[in-house]
């Protein structure tokens, strides 16, 4: 019986040591996605102009690192993203709201 309960505990430990290492493993992977969204963030440019689908008229001003910005935007520096909100009328993204950012208000 003895040698009997010895697998049993034995079994149930490598089933745990087994799991913790799925956890383990699980956030390591996890940790590594954060790390290389903080390393895309840093790279992103503190502001984007969103360019339309003739690539010529601008949509929205995005603050850099915007989830709206999608692959048609463009960085651009601090001047150029007032200019583009005050002088050529364009609109300010809804979600991350530059204009807001920037102190200029509608």
């Amino acid at each position: 019986m003895l040698r009997f309960a010895r697998r049993v505990v034995e079994h149930q430990a490598a089933r745990q040591l087994a799991l913790m290492d799925r956890w383990i493993a699980d956030e390591e992977r996890r940790e590594a996605g954060r790390q290389r969204r903080a390393a895309a963030r840093q790279t992103c440019p503190e502001w984007a102009v969103e360019r339309g689908l003739n690539g010529r008229s601008a949509v929205y001003v995005h603050v850099g690192g915007c989830t709206g910005a999608g692959g048609r935007a463009k960085g651009v520096g601090r001047e150029q993203a007032v200019r583009a909100l005050t002088e050529e009328g364009v609109p300010a993204c809804p979600l991350c709201r530059p204009d807001t950012a920037l102190g200029i208000l509608e």
